[in-house]
């Protein structure tokens, strides 16, 4: 299929496994279409009227019942398990995988990456490497879409939406937004380059960066005052965040969750939404005080912060701006 003209390219380790289920459901489609007129067709004619004939009742068939039941379902089941299967394999991103941060807008892309490098309707991305998108929307709902790599998520306002891909051929490819986001819409479109190793590591050397993404999240987390409460010991007014990211939270009202993007966002711009157990619900909002992409450098910063080994309490595990350049 490579090289069908009318089939987009293949350029990602799930787009066999879809256009395998997308042949499938063709082929069937068409088969029972097929099989259907012609039963018409050879029905009309074997039981036309005719002078002389009667039409004659029919006794039951156990074992056609039986047949015509069982078969419908065993394919539907079928389909159902195939698709479940490649939809869960698509909603379950890769551990270690390259995070890059989007937020949509009217009516572009921005894209950037964990070290720090920023781009605008396009995306830099290395061969045989899982990326995973974390993605919102500053205004409407938009739609991430990549043809070559049979991926499409909706992007939301007011919360994470996540995507991955593993990008197994070098090449550029077409970016859409598969939303009506307004009278712009259809000029919503970029590219995703998809670059050998070398290539890769050439780029994210090139051009002027300021400091990782955690690193301005940092810098954010120290103006907006947040080390205050938010300490590195047990004598905070608000949790210890080290170590938090990706593990069970227990609330106040005795729900527990689990820490993951939405729920740092919904923490920053909602606080008293989910207060942590033994704390108190002093924490201010900062909603209109930042921006997404700021809210983003700050979720990748509380993300950044590991606890050291043995248990003590540690410090970020990335280097501030100011500190990068004392090194």
């Amino acid at each position: 299929m490579y090289d069908f003209p009318l089939w987009p390219a293949r350029a990602s380790t799930t787009a066999g496994s879809v256009d395998a289920l997308f042949i499938f459901l063709v082929a069937l489609a068409g088969f029972m279409s097929i099989a259907i007129f012609i039963m018409i067709v050879v029905f009309a004619f074997k039981y036309r009227r005719r002078a002389g004939h009667r039409a004659e009742q029919i006794e039951g068939s156990v074992p056609l019942e039986i047949t015509w039941s069982a078969v419908p379902l065993a394919i539907f089941l079928t389909i159902f398990v195939w698709g479940a299967v490649i939809y869960f394999r698509e909603r379950t991103p890769p551990r270690g995988a390259e995070e890059v941060y989007v937020v949509a807008k009217q009516w572009m892309w921005k894209l950037e990456h964990e070290q720090g490098q920023r781009e605008i309707n396009e995306l830099h991305v290395p061969v045989g490497r899982d990326v995973k998108l974390i993605m919102t929307s500053q205004d409407v709902i938009h739609s991430f879409y990549v043809p070559a790599f049979r991926i499409k998520q909706d992007v939301l306002p007011g919360r994470y939406t996540t995507a991955w891909f593993h990008a197994t051929r070098p090449g550029t490819y077409h970016l859409f937004c598969a939303e009506y986001c307004g009278t712009a819409h259809s000029g919503m479109i970029g590219q995703v380059v998809v670059m050998e190793p070398a290539q890769y590591s050439g780029w994210l050397s090139g051009g002027i960066i300021s400091g990782s993404l955690a690193a301005t999240g940092e810098t954010m987390f120290q103006q907006l005052g947040c080390p205050t409460c938010h300490r590195f010991d047990i004598q905070g007014r608000g949790p210890n965040l080290q170590g938090i990211f990706g593990k069970p939270v227990q609330l106040e009202d005795g729900r527990s969750v689990i820490a993951d993007e939405n729920y740092i966002r919904e923490s920053i711009l909602s606080p008293s939404a989910k207060v942590v157990s033994g704390f108190k619900p002093i924490m201010p909002t900062f909603q209109g005080l930042v921006n997404e992409e700021q809210l983003t450098a700050l979720v990748a910063y509380v993300k950044s912060l590991t606890p050291q080994a043995g248990g003590g309490a540690g410090t970020p595990n990335i280097s501030s701006p100011v500190e990068q350049k004392k090194e």
